[in-house]
């Protein structure tokens, strides 16, 4: 366990991991049973409620997918990595291969190269030597990506894009292990698909633009300004005290400094952990902290947040 925390801190923390709960991790087991569950049944029960209404339930069930695909990424329910994997490995939200984003998120918790371009794979910030030789077509994007409307609209794509080009080149220099991933994922969405279109009302165009995308937006609102530029790399990560329904669809990882920190917690205890000692966590965090996405919705809405420019990159 990381050494600033204090001695009553680690013995409260594996008092968790030594309850039924922790042991058990019964939640995550439940998420695994019930989002997939939700996924078939809505589908299989479409042509009840139509078009409007299923493609209205099935963002949400897609986005709780990708935060259960996140847990099991980080070693939960199980401490198995095959087995993880295979529990996750569906395809709902289509874009991204669980192993995949699993080797890219865990590069990612590489917490002293938070946002630094290049190196953090999620970063969305250019070296201040590349903004300047950047297209004025990229650099618009990235400026419109730095507010909420765009980041919700242009986010995607944007990710996408640079998920295309990156796999596309791997692909190209005969990368064994990206056309092993990429075929078996194409497998599986194929078998994705045939189930949509077979007992569905939805086409494979509605699935793919109208609930993938969607959910892909929704989860760009979460990561909108969960990293921003600091020296000391504790000071990058956000304290979003976020309303239930936030929470719930991202399965608390809007505490994220907490999640960052503990990645080995699973996400029914991130709440606790943070509560039990706010004040130390928003010192942590040099005062990183937001009250929730509304905060966001009303004063970035179309206002940038920052510059994509990494300041000291």
């Amino acid at each position: 366990m990381a050494h600033y925390f204090d001695l009553a801190q680690q013995r409260d923390i594996q008092a968790l991991a030594r309850s039924f709960t922790g042991r058990t991790q019964w939640p995550t087991w439940l998420l695994l049973i019930a989002v997939p569950g939700a996924w078939f049944a809505l589908l299989l029960y479409s042509p009840l409620m139509g078009v409007f209404w299923t493609i209205v339930l099935l963002i949400p069930v897609v986005v709780l997918w990708m935060s259960v695909q996140h847990e099991l990424l980080h070693g939960h329910p199980t401490t198995f990595a095959w087995l993880n994997k295979v529990l996750g490995y569906a395809p709902f939200a289509l874009w991204y291969p669980y192993t995949l984003y699993r080797d890219s998120h865990l590069q990612h918790h590489r917490d002293h190269d938070l946002t630094l371009p290049g190196v953090d794979p999620e970063s969305r910030y250019l070296k201040r030597n590349q903004w300047p030789q950047a297209p004025a077509l990229v650099r618009a994007l990235l400026w419109l990506n730095k507010t909420v409307a765009g980041r919700l609209v242009v986010g995607p794509p944007l990710a996408l894009f640079g998920l295309a080009a990156q796999e596309l080149t791997r692909l190209r220099h005969g990368n064994r292990q990206a056309w092993r991933m990429w075929l078996t994922h194409g497998f599986f969405t194929l078998l994705m698909f045939a189930y949509i279109a077979h007992y569905s009302v939805l086409s494979i165009t509605h699935y793919v633009f109208l609930v993938t995308v969607p959910a892909l937006s929704v989860g760009a609102l979460r990561s909108y300004y969960e990293h921003r530029p600091a020296v000391r790399p504790e000071h990058r990560t956000v304290l979003n005290e976020a309303g239930w329904p936030w929470r719930w669809l991202f399965l608390n990882l809007n505490l994220h400094l907490v999640h960052h920190d503990l990645p080995g917690l699973p996400w029914f205890y991130l709440p606790k952990v943070y509560r039990a000692r706010r004040e130390q966590w928003l010192q942590r965090s040099g005062g990183f902290l937001v009250e929730g996405y509304g905060v966001f919705l009303r004063n970035n809405s179309v206002r940038v947040i920052d510059s994509p420019q990494h300041p000291f990159s």
